[in-house]
């Protein structure tokens, strides 16, 4: 790894420092709750809850701390490094506007970027509504019956898809999947990365000469082609259905807005991007995938399911369905490690469709089209052939080997990029933001250099762009009034904000989640990902374009890579999901380099991420559990035992630290010694890393691989269940191993296949981090994690009177969050999930509920929630406990109480109609803070039962689902 030359800046002015901006608590509030805690200074507290053993004693060197402007003006100077050629090499990414309603109201709006995951659909409808949105986007132009929220990327959902069709169709003798060969590249190598860890044979062929047989579970197609063609599929779709296989197709939104849908002539799966409705290309993400079925295949999609169902008085209300299936509760059981979505740009890309409606959807496809066949039409004029009668938007023209160099030589002199497909062939792929202009710029390549003779007017007025019956969509789509209501800047602006203000977010309060650490996306953080050398690069184009992009890598990879220890950074996995699964392929690798590849059995703890059992058996691995003890540690004699009884063929262990129940195990290098005793690999899953940045790294605790949240530690938004990122940091032996890309080349002759679909990732997210990182500081950052650790104590310490603290570390402290124990109040009928919707009508998020111990609330307050906050929700705990004592005292009803409808809305607080034995403003509001910032939830307690028995996944006439009158 190279080390980036520093600037060392001086110390910032007081005031200028943004450190105090993104810690909550003030100094004087620190040292409060210190005295709370019974410690006289910080790092006295510290050393009292991190085992010395562990104890990273240094200063961090990713450089001072410097200023926002500072810091911003530095990357305007690294950005500006990069070359924003226009791009005409399609592969799944192309130029797109952005209208600027959404740009300004989603996408730069942080009520709507910074919310988490709708597992609390009571304050998520509008989000829920947005993907319900999406989805019937994708089931309508797809022509399928079910879709899900979103997948990471095109390339890793049709992996996905091959998983699915496996699980449906395949088994020992049956398990060959038929690619065709002009699916796009990047598709085909993530493919043929997750085929391999599962003991699945990929065949790339023609399709033209594509043939399923008794061996054959799937096959995936391309419509239209990475070269642009499209092709009439319907025979080749009844071949694979004769012999009881499944066809996925990869395909565009766009273009099967003018096409027939694949789930009229065949297809049981459909996968791709939505990049193109109004997100940029980022150079490489992230963009939110989509993926349809049929209806018999719900159970094993992969992913999240936005259904309607309805509240406990009947009205219609969304939540994500099937939840009980969610992958990282099924463990070693999932079909997929998949627990993150895409949320925000899912969420853009819906309300492009919804702005543009149909008619405007099929205009721009139509633009699109006509611009190719124009383009195609000039080329031919000039003397050139296109290969392919039917495309969509992109053409493959024949040059010959001899005039090929010439012509790349002149689209780069206009700054234009095309892509080669192979010697002597050219292919041009246009987008939306394709001009009149620009088309005439693209004959002049292809004509010396020199203006063609004739205008792209007399060109258009001859070219006939009408499919023929074969290929000419005929269905409607978007006939949800939805789809027709918003069209006016106005109307669409309105519908915007009625949904953002059904939505809890960091905008309104504590999100305190144990585990997902919700903590300040700063908006200085944020302001480069629009900048558009960043955003409207395209992920393939040549490097020397990108030498901003790379500059910021290097610098981040070595950052990341001193604050973990170790040796080398990828920044390809797009996901904490994926980070799991890259990590283990690494050390997968790893073994089989040595001429050890039977080391497959992966240790893993009882106590473990759900995520974790699911990667290992994606990544070829037999999962042991490990057992915990009743501190909820690491059981390890029984980790010793079993990795001597597994030792022939151990693999890797699987360690959460601090562990996931927010403690500092002291005996994690004694654990990481056992493994590697017996020839194993330690990963360890980055998760709680917000408990050690600064004052303990993984690769000092004996651990080979380690994934970074960085939209949990590193500040990128969850955006309301993604965007996030999943890099890895490994062990010097590792470094070999880190994931290449088949377009780009990021690694040696011994990396794995791709993870995702992109070179690096959702790159244009990563400067969130970038910018963090160097504002914050070396010094800086390990004070953020020593004042997360005293945020997570300081509410243990003043809630173990009335709520029990489940686990603790030395010295009675836990980590960065805390288990509250709230099983011992089901005496009285209430529940943990009672607490958590009580918590709405007191302005809280939920903490995380019943995991990782069923009856359980785990909270994590990060370091930039202020004293005054966690004081409130304190408060609003102990209130709460108040409530259910008087429940325990008989005071209250055991049916009819506060926590037991809840939550409240304005509605059924304002109803003529109230007969419950306690009054509308103990309802609504409990404390003198609701009183003056109230947050409403949307709707009443969702009833998650009737939805999944009654699953509707696109937007339905509401008046269906309306309660009769």
């Amino acid at each position: 790894m190279v080390m980036a030359t520093r600037t060392i800046s001086p110390a910032p002015a007081a005031g200028d420092s943004f450190i105090p901006r993104h810690v909550g608590p003030s100094a004087a509030d620190q040292q409060a709750m210190l005295s709370t805690l019974g410690y006289p200074t910080l790092d006295a507290f510290i050393d009292a809850v991190v085992p010395e053993a562990i104890r990273f004693r240094s200063t961090l060197q990713t450089g001072a701390e410097q200023t926002e402007a500072e810091v911003l003006a530095s990357l305007r100077q690294i950005a500006s490094r990069n070359r924003v050629y226009r791009s005409y090499i399609g592969m799944g990414y192309y130029g797109t506007h952005t209208p600027n309603v959404i740009l300004r109201n989603i996408m730069e709006n942080p009520a709507w970027y910074t919310a988490y995951t709708p597992y609390q659909a009571e304050i998520a409808q509008g989000r829920l509504e947005a993907l319900l949105n999406y989805q019937t986007l994708v089931i309508d132009l797809t022509g399928l019956e079910i879709a899900n929220a979103s997948l990471l990327d095109e390339g890793t959902a049709a992996a996905e898809a091959m998983a699915l069709a496996f699980a449906a169709k395949g088994n020992a003798t049956r398990n060959v999947f038929l690619v065709a060969s002009d699916c796009h590249a990047q598709t085909i190598s993530v493919v043929q990365a997750r085929a391999e860890a599962r003991g699945i044979v990929v065949r790339v062929v023609d399709a033209a000469q594509m043939a399923a047989d008794a061996t054959v579970f799937g096959v995936l197609l391309q419509y239209p082609g990475t070269d642009g063609a499209v092709v009439d599929y319907r025979g080749l779709c009844e071949q694979v259905h004769a012999t009881g296989a499944l066809t996925i197709v990869a395909s565009d939104l766009l273009a099967l807005c003018l096409l027939t849908p694949p789930g009229e002539w065949g297809a049981d799966m459909v996968v791709g991007s939505s990049q193109r409705f109004g997100v940029p290309m980022g150079y490489g993400g992230p963009h939110a995938a989509f993926f349809a079925t049929r209806d018999e295949f719900k159970r094993l999609l992969p992913g999240r399911i936005i259904g309607m169902s309805r509240d406990i008085e009947g009205t219609p209300a969304l939540r994500m369905a099937l939840q009980t299936r969610e992958q990282h509760i099924r463990r070693e059981k999932a079909t997929s490690n998949v627990c993150t979505a895409q949320v925000l740009l899912a969420v853009m890309a819906s309300m492009y469709a919804v702005y543009h409606g149909p008619k405007g959807l099929v205009q721009i496809a139509e633009r699109v089209h006509g611009r190719a066949a124009t383009l195609a039409a000039g080329l031919e004029k000039l003397g050139f052939a296109i290969m392919h009668e039917h495309y969509f938007d992109t053409i493959r023209v024949e040059v010959g080997a001899h005039g090929q160099q010439d012509i790349l030589a002149a689209a780069d002199s206009r700054q234009m990029n095309l892509r080669v497909l192979e010697p002597g062939t050219l292919t041009i792929a246009v987008d939306e933001t394709t001009t009149a202009a620009d088309i005439a710029d693209l004959w002049a390549v292809f004509n010396g250099n020199a203006a063609a003779d004739f205008s792209y007017d007399d060109v258009a007025a001859g070219v006939d762009t009408r499919y023929d019956e074969r290929f000419r969509r005929v269905t409607p789509f978007l006939t949800h009034p939805t789809f027709h209501r918003y069209h006016s800047e106005t109307e669409m602006l309105r519908y915007l904000y009625s949904l953002q203000a059904k939505d809890f977010s960091l905008v309104h309060g504590m999100i305190p989640l144990g585990s997902c650490t919700m903590k300040l996306n700063a908006t200085a953080e944020m302001i480069p990902v629009t900048w558009p050398e960043f955003g409207q690069l395209h992920p393939f184009a040549p490097r020397s374009q990108a030498e901003g992009y790379a500059q910021m890598f290097e610098e981040l990879e070595h950052d990341l890579a001193e604050v973990t220890g170790f040796a080398g950074v990828s920044l390809q996995p797009n996901a904490g999901s994926q980070g799991e699964y890259a990590g283990l392929l690494v050390i997968r690798a790893y073994h089989e380099a040595r001429k050890e590849g039977h080391r497959t059995v992966c240790l893993i703890p009882q106590s473990a991420h759900g995520t974790n059992p699911a990667s290992a058996v994606m990544a070829g691995f037999s999962v042991v559990v490990v057992k915990t003890d009743t501190d909820g540690n690491i059981d390890v004699a029984d980790l010793e035992a079993k990795a001597a009884q597994h030792a022939a063929n151990l693999g890797a262990l699987m360690v959460t630290y601090p562990s996931t129940h927010g403690v500092f195990e002291e005996s994690i290098k004694d654990i990481t010694a056992i493994i590697h005793r017996h020839g194993g690999q330690v990963y360890m899953d980055g998760a709680n890393m917000n408990a050690m940045v600064g004052i303990a790294r993984p690769g000092d605790l004996g651990a080979d691989v380690c994934h970074l949240n960085l939209h949990k530690t590193f500040c990128i938004p969850h955006g309301g269940g993604g965007p996030g990122m999943g890099p890895i940091g490994v062990a010097s032996q590792l470094v070999p191993f880190l994931p290449t890309h088949p377009v780009v080349s990021v690694s040696g002759d011994q990396a794995i296949g791709p993870v995702s679909a992109a070179p690096w990732g959702s790159a244009s997210i990563l400067p969130i981090s970038y910018v963090y990182i160097k504002m914050m500081g070396g010094e800086g950052l390990a004070l953020a994690t020593k004042i997360a650790i005293l945020n997570a104590n300081y509410i243990a310490k003043r809630l173990e009177a009335h709520y029990p603290v489940l686990y603790r570390g030395q010295h009675g402290l836990v980590a960065h969050e805390c288990i509250l124990d709230t099983r011992n109040v089901k005496s009285a009928g209430i529940e943990a999930e009672d607490i958590a919707k009580r918590l709405m009508d007191y302005g809280f998020h939920a903490p995380t509920l019943s995991f990782p111990v069923a009856g359980t609330l785990m909270v994590e307050p990060t370091e930039s929630e202020s004293k005054a906050e966690i004081d409130r929700f304190i408060e609003a705990m102990i209130g709460i406990r108040e409530e259910i004592a008087a429940v325990e005292r008989g005071e209250a009803d055991r049916e009819d109480n506060v926590l037991k409808n809840a939550p409240h809305t304005a509605t059924h607080c304002t109803s003529d109609d109230w007969s419950h034995p306690y009054t509308r403003q103990q309802a609504a509001y409990p404390t003198a803070w609701t009183r003056d910032r109230k947050f409403w939830p949307a709707v009443r307690r969702v009833e998650s039962a009737f939805g999944d028995r009654n699953l509707v996944c696109a937007c339905p006439p509401i008046e269906d689902y309306a309660p009769s009158a």
